[in-house]
């Protein structure tokens, strides 16, 4: 059995082979039972410790995604909140296979999912993307995106001014024909948009969706709790809204679930999850004036994916 390191991770994969093989993966059979997400100390209510299993299976590969989550390591211990690892079995015999290191593969499955969804669902001419957060995602976010549709401009908002000026920095001189800019009003850059894509852990919405322009396509992935959002009510029932999981969806994401709570939007409105999306052609983009809606909480066979197409990768270097 093989221990895959970070640095292995990021050194085998890349956005050119990831996009479409997620694509190729959602589209054929795989199962996803509902993620677990435990409180380690649920009698605390001050205390968030946490720990998750995410299972998913193939017909090539079994995998188990495992994180801790302890927010409060950076304070009281200078370590990271978040560790992850998944582990990989064959499917044909049981046998294990790697064990991987999770928090790299999280960085690069999502970014390639959302970067997937704005192929599948932006309109193919998209040249502005306004991207909100600064944090370890955004760069993944930044290329996985320029890998699929041809931008002009990519414009960044974040609350700490510095992070946004190391980001411009770094990207300009990843991509010199784009242009990178800090995001100066809210109102007027969503108003700008082609696609908006939101990475943040903010707890209230972001922008006024009654500002968004026909035709955009709105991306929201930061968020994975039932009273938070990233994007309003008005954003949801102006959009067709697709998502990467409706069970995982349904159960944690408040950019649905607040609205339905309220009355204004309904699951049954949901148009489809992101498998349905790679394998049927005609619920994507109706016309070049609807908003679409991606909202993502992470999938488990995502991370199976992305993991096993490194095992693959180092197994055929070995040969």
């Amino acid at each position: 059995m093989k221990v895959i390191s970070a640095e292995q991770v990021h050194q085998n994969l890349n956005f050119e082979e990831l996009i479409p093989l997620l694509k190729e993966s959602f589209s054929k059979p795989f199962h996803m039972p509902q993620r677990q997400v435990h409180a380690l100390a649920p009698e605390q209510s001050d205390n968030h410790d946490a720990f998750a299993l995410l299972p998913s299976w193939n017909e090539e590969v079994i995998g188990n995604k495992m994180f801790t989550y302890f927010p409060d390591n950076a304070t009281n211990h200078d370590l990271a909140g978040l560790f992850s690892k998944i582990m990989l079995f064959t499917r044909k015999t049981g046998e294990p296979l790697a064990l991987v290191d999770g928090t790299s593969v999280t960085y690069w499955r999502t970014a390639a999912i959302s970067a997937l969804a704005s192929q599948l669902l932006s309109k193919e001419d998209s040249q502005h993307m306004l991207l909100f957060g600064t944090g370890n995602l955004a760069s993944y976010l930044v290329k996985a995106h320029l890998s699929v549709r041809n931008l002009k401009q990519v414009t960044l908002w974040g609350r700490n001014r510095s992070k946004v000026n190391d980001l411009i920095f770094e990207l300009s001189a990843a991509y010199p024909n784009v242009v990178f800019n800090a995001c100066v009003d809210v109102n007027e850059e969503v108003a700008k948009a082609d696609i908006i894509c939101c990475a943040t852990g903010a707890k209230a919405p972001l922008f006024d969706g009654n500002l968004v322009s026909a035709g955009t396509h709105i991306d929201c992935l930061g968020n994975h709790m039932k009273d938070a959002r990233e994007c309003d009510t008005a954003t949801v029932t102006r959009a067709r809204v697709f998502v990467d999981s409706l069970t995982n969806t349904l159960n944690e994401a408040g950019e649905l679930l607040i609205p339905i709570a309220e009355g204004a939007f309904n699951k049954e409105d949901i148009i489809g999850e992101l498998a349905d999306m790679c394998k049927t052609p005609l619920l994507l983009r109706q016309s070049a004036q609807e908003i679409t809606l991606f909202k993502s909480v992470g999938t488990a066979i995502s991370d199976l994916v992305g993991a096993h197409h490194v095992v693959e990768k180092l197994l055929k270097a070995e040969a």
